[in-house]
């Protein structure tokens, strides 16, 4: 893994990709839709690619443009809208469409804990989102790449210290940004992962 496409690198949690991607020495290109949302930091350091998730053209145009990319890590959000909405859905697509074109099989993609759960146990107020992450997780389940369904529980904004990764389950209700930044990343080359629904969490030891 030497070159990674990033798609939503500007929120809390792909920041923290972006930043972990560039501390191991790769190379990362950006997807970013307006230039005030691009940090200064990342100018400079991370090729950056203006365009949007929903448009397949722009898709195709980060995950090719000039040497196509060894991985792709999808960390898409709604800025915290909960209504019901299909741009994330649509933008998984594009990136399994483009990843398939390009002859790419990794990607990592990031959606919520709550689609372990019943539905009775998420609160009403997700239920569109979660019925979105739904599809995305459907997309990616069915999309015959080697991909890493990563799904967290709440992503607290604090530094990291050690977590816990298991398939199919929940281990835990709370992950540093920093640590599901770090396995957004690892899990590309972690080929035990793929294909997998991973939980993530704050090691239990750490909590106290």
């Amino acid at each position: 893994m030497q070159r990674i496409a990033v798609i939503g690198g500007t929120g809390m949690t792909g920041q923290c990709v972006v930043d972990y991607a560039l501390e191991k020495g790769l190379k990362v290109r950006l997807l970013y839709r307006t230039e005030p949302t691009v940090p200064e930091r990342f100018k400079g350091k991370v090729q950056l690619v203006q365009g949007d998730a929903t448009k397949l053209e722009d898709v195709k145009n980060l995950i090719e443009g000039d040497g196509v990319v060894d991985g792709v890590c999808v960390i898409l959000g709604t800025r915290n809208k909960l209504e019901a909405t299909t741009e994330l859905s649509r933008g998984t697509e594009n990136v399994i469409k483009a990843m398939k074109e390009a002859k790419i099989t990794k990607f990592s993609v990031v959606m919520s804990s709550f689609l372990l759960r019943p539905l009775s146990e998420v609160p009403a107020v997700f239920h569109k989102l979660n019925e979105e992450h739904k599809r995305m997780l459907d997309l990616t389940k069915t999309s015959g790449l080697d991909y890493i369904a990563i799904l967290p529980p709440h992503i607290a904004d604090e530094p990291g210290t050690s977590y816990t990764v298991v398939h199919d389950e929940a281990p835990g209700r709370l992950v540093s940004k920093d640590d599901l930044g770090k396995f957004i990343v690892d899990s590309l080359d972690q080929p035990e992962h793929y294909g997998k629904v991973c939980g993530i969490a704050k090691s239990a030891a750490k909590s106290n």
